[in-house]
């Protein structure tokens, strides 16, 4: 009956995902049951043979925001948080693998001995041999987000979409785990992302999603199929994207 989820409108794909989203039910850590579900959501972009590449954040184990507010050097827990996130790669990596989904992790801080370092050749490669690529280590800068590596890694790919997947279905203009009025946007422009202060990603990855015109959907990860439903075009979540001209 939903003809909009039949064919891919996005060749290439960049999807971030939070740390915290890999916890499941637990206080912190990994869960193979979140783990097997986004391989398998993941499974259904490739087999539509969507270009499809991740950048995970390290919330689930440590976040260096919040070490840094409990005395630490900013730049070391940084490091440590991007460390983190190379954890959570080779986790997925391993969880698509298992269900015959080639993959890898490639690393900005490299460690030749789990993953490989980054470079945009190895990673477009790998994308051109249908092999799904995980970017790992944020930016290999403190300072930066994974929101910001992940717009920076789509810009660097020429992903056609940048999605990022959490618990919440959009983008509201308050909080609506807090507030049961808050009102959701189907579409948003990059300019009132940042007016309203609306706390989707950090204002570094809008900027710089907005410089390059690079397109931004947002949507709940926990509702299967919805990443099918967003590479194919269909009204989920919020879309985030250049000005209207009216």
């Amino acid at each position: 009956m939903d003809n909009s989820v039949s064919a891919p409108q996005y060749q290439r794909v960049l999807i971030k995902l939070s740390g915290e989203a890999l916890m499941g039910d637990a206080a912190f850590g990994i869960s193979t049951k979140v783990l097997d579900y986004l391989a398998t959501e993941i499974q259904a972009l490739v087999a539509l043979k969507v270009q499809t590449s991740l950048v995970i954040g390290a919330g689930n184990i440590f976040r260096g925001v919040a070490g840094a507010s409990t005395g630490m050097d900013r730049a070391a827990a940084d490091n440590m948080g991007m460390l983190a996130t190379v954890i959570n790669a080779l986790a997925l990596q391993d969880a698509l693998e298992r269900k015959g989904i080639s993959a890898r992790v490639l690393s900005a801080i490299p460690m030749l001995t789990v993953c490989e370092p980054y470079s945009r050749q190895k990673a477009v490669h790998h994308l051109h041999k249908g092999r799904v690529v995980i970017f790992g280590a944020g930016t290999a800068n403190p300072y930066f987000t994974t929101d910001t590596a992940a717009v920076l890694r789509g810009l660097e790919i020429n992903a056609d979409l940048v999605c990022k997947a959490t618990r919440v279905d959009g983008v509201y203009d308050k909080d609506p785990l807090k507030h049961p009025e808050a009102v959701k946007f189907s579409s948003l422009s990059f300019s009132e992302v940042l007016h309203r202060r609306l706390k989707v990603m950090d204002a570094a990855a809008i900027s710089l999603a907005m410089d390059n015109n690079t397109k931004i959907m947002v949507f709940d990860m926990n509702i299967p199929g919805n990443m099918k439903k967003a590479i194919c075009g269909a009204q989920i979540g919020t879309l985030i994207q250049g000005e209207d001209n009216e």
